[in-house]
């Protein structure tokens, strides 16, 4: 009976696998790193009506901040998650439409930490126009309702 023989890569082919084996393993720490809603955030929403005291319009979530009165009267500052930057102005939002000093109405879900941390649903402005800044739970892609 014949031994097989083994063959032995060229050193170029061997480090070809093993680059590709690293580029795989880190293109997949991205989709690791990204959060689930349901995770996060209660199913139950809530109203907030505040003043944008902060805008962060950066990836991978957009936040802005608004002071708002808990049910005590205390002034909260509250950190409302949104989708992506290019998510929102591909719907007609931008960053200009979120002035800090106006005063907001917001739809959220709240954080299941009990934070001050929210993902923004729904924005009024002050002149009465809404956009959407994040999903329903579990719901798809926004949609603007109206122009601001």
């Amino acid at each position: 009976m014949k031994t097989p023989k083994l063959r032995v890569l060229p050193a170029a082919y061997a480090d070809l696998i093993i680059g590709l084996t690293i580029g795989l393993i880190l293109s997949a720490v991205p989709m690791l790193a990204h959060h689930s809603f349901a995770a996060e955030y209660e199913s139950k929403e809530v109203t907030l009506t505040g003043t944008i005291t902060k805008v962060e319009w950066t990836n991978p979530h957009i936040y802005f901040y608004i002071d708002s009165k808990d049910a005590g009267g205390n002034v909260v500052n509250y950190a409302v998650e949104g989708y992506p930057p290019n998510t929102l102005k591909r719907t007609g939002f931008t960053r200009d439409d979120l002035k800090i000093g106006d005063v907001v109405t917001i739809t959220a879900y709240p954080a299941k930490d009990s934070s001050t941390r929210v993902a923004g649903r729904e924005i009024t402005f002050p002149n009465g126009g809404k956009k959407f800044a994040g999903p329903a739970a579990g719901n798809g892609p926004p949609t603007t309702t109206s122009a601001k």
